[in-house]
């Protein structure tokens, strides 16, 4: 009994192996197919970014904001600790409403304050009280002119509102020359590597949909019938050729003679 399970169990690995096998043998039949699958998607990445997607460019302004009761003496180890501490509170400031819509009035923007928040990222390193503004616009002098205003104005609102010592400018906002996104080498990368796994997919599919009959030992191994002989097909055959018939009437005087 066990001797008959190990065998069943044999027989069903050497199947699992022979499919792969032949899987892989058809996915490397039509590998040819596959390249130009993966040429394809990167030539459709290529042109969809470069004609279809409208580049971004990002500007960023830093400030670094001193607290300390005593202006007059010097940085303690607690200023610092207390000052990282609230660079979560100047993050939160940077789009607040009272700063969005004096930018928006200052630089006479088209926008409403919740788009210009979009438009906007804060962050800080850790341990740190330097506060890094970036913006992100279609017009690279836009990004330049937001972030700058956005500096401006949450550094009086840092000084009026947390009573800060100090707001200073680590970084005025830069003029991008180049686009921060789409990154069209990724997006061509990601092209190609889409249409390479469509079209595998496509040839794995059609291979397991596959259940015709193409050798005598698929006959054995379906059917479970032995094959007496196969005749096989010559190169030089034409296929599909079609016979003329011969009318009823000429075939039968034919028979006759």
């Amino acid at each position: 009994m066990n001797q008959e399970r190990r065998m069943t169990q044999e027989v069903d690995n050497d199947e699992i192996t022979i499919d792969l096998t032949e899987l892989f043998m058809a996915l490397w039949s039509k590998l040819h197919i596959i390249i130009m699958a993966g040429v394809l998607g990167a030539l459709i990445a290529f042109v969809g970014t470069s004609f279809f997607i409208t580049p971004k460019y990002t500007s960023e302004t830093k400030v670094y904001v001193l607290t300390r009761a005593d202006s007059s003496a010097g940085v303690t180890y607690t200023d610092l600790q207390t000052g990282a501490q609230l660079t979560q509170d100047y993050m939160e400031l940077a789009t607040s409403r009272p700063v969005l819509e004096q930018v928006i009035a200052v630089l006479n923007l088209d926008l409403t304050p919740e788009e210009l928040k979009n438009m906007i990222s804060v962050n800080t390193p850790e341990g740190t009280r330097i506060l890094s503004i970036t913006v992100q616009s279609e017009d690279p002098k836009e990004a330049k002119e937001i972030a700058d205003a956005v500096r401006e104005s949450v550094s009086i609102q840092i000084t009026e509102i947390m009573d800060a010592d100090a707001v200073n400018t680590v970084e005025e906002g830069n003029l991008p020359t180049s686009p921060s996104s789409p990154s069209v080498s990724r997006n061509i990368a990601l092209g190609a590597l889409l249409g390479l796994v469509l079209a595998m997919g496509v040839i794995t599919l059609i291979f397991i949909l596959d259940d015709t009959i193409k050798t005598p030992d698929d006959v054995e191994h379906y059917l479970g019938l032995n094959t007496l002989t196969s005749i096989p097909l010559s190169e030089g055959m034409k296929k599909g050729k079609k016979v003329k018939k011969l009318p009823e009437k000429r075939m039968m005087k034919n028979m006759k003679r």
